[in-house]
């Protein structure tokens, strides 16, 4: 199985690998990569392949039967050469950007009314999170939003921790999604947001809240009975 370089530096822009598998010409599997798969709402990775100058685009990177898929835009690799691998980073950084502040409007929404999230999808230009809340209240959501942002202000640290499943687990919050437990793995991943929050993620996040910038509401939704919507975007 090939190493995965984001889960310990989400800053890492380039590294080299050796193509490990190639199916249909454009899946490719290499023996160790920084590309982030679609999941958990924060969607893959883009970026480049190298080889003896020629340039791969990755269009998308994908996790099966647990091993990283990158789809490239044209045939031509191998199994066993050796590639630069270049991450569009200005893409990946507001990917970044967005999962951390999602943590923290998340944890606050849920501190506050016990909420959990019930779906999410990040983007570059703006975000969504749904929650299981019973009540309704578009002012609050707004509130919530802009006490984010307080929180964001704090330039609270980022940092990123391994804890046996059994004793994660025991943390009360430590999972935030409803319904859904992390992976059956012996090791879990833990992302801790200051002293505001720690939960399990596998996702890629900044060093510091002082690096997000401000988010702005743009909306809420009732979308039916126990489900909220909010969107917010980054102002970088």
């Amino acid at each position: 199985m090939a190493k995965v370089l984001y889960l310990d530096d989400s800053y890492l822009k380039e590294f080299d690998a050796v193509v490990t598998s190639v199916k249909d010409d454009k899946f490719i599997i290499l023996d160790q990569t920084a590309f982030y798969p679609s999941s958990g709402g924060q969607p893959n990775d883009e970026g480049i392949l190298v080889k003896d100058g020629e340039k791969f685009k990755v269009v998308f990177v994908g996790k099966f039967d647990g091993e990283i898929s990158h789809e490239i835009d044209h045939s031509g690799l191998n199994k066993g050469d050796k590639v630069h691998c270049i991450i569009d980073w200005e893409r990946r950084y507001k990917l970044m950007q967005a999962h951390t502040s999602s943590h923290v409007l998340s944890t606050l929404i849920h501190e506050e009314t016990g909420a959990l999230i019930s779906g999410n999808q990040l983007g570059v230009d703006k975000n969504r999170i749904d929650f299981n809340l019973e009540d309704y209240n578009g002012e609050k959501m707004i509130e919530y939003v802009q006490r984010a942002n307080e929180i964001l202000k704090r330039n609270l640290d980022v940092s990123i921790a391994y804890m046996p499943r059994e004793d994660a687990l025991k943390i009360p919050s430590m999972v935030k999604l409803a319904g859904v437990l992390p992976p059956n793995i012996a090791t879990l991943r833990i992302v801790s947001i200051g002293d505001f929050d720690t939960q399990a993620d596998g996702g890629t996040h900044v060093h510091n809240t002082s690096e997000i910038g401000s988010l702005e509401f743009l909306k809420s939704d009732n979308k039916g009975k126990g489900n909220r919507r909010v969107y917010y975007r980054i102002n970088y």
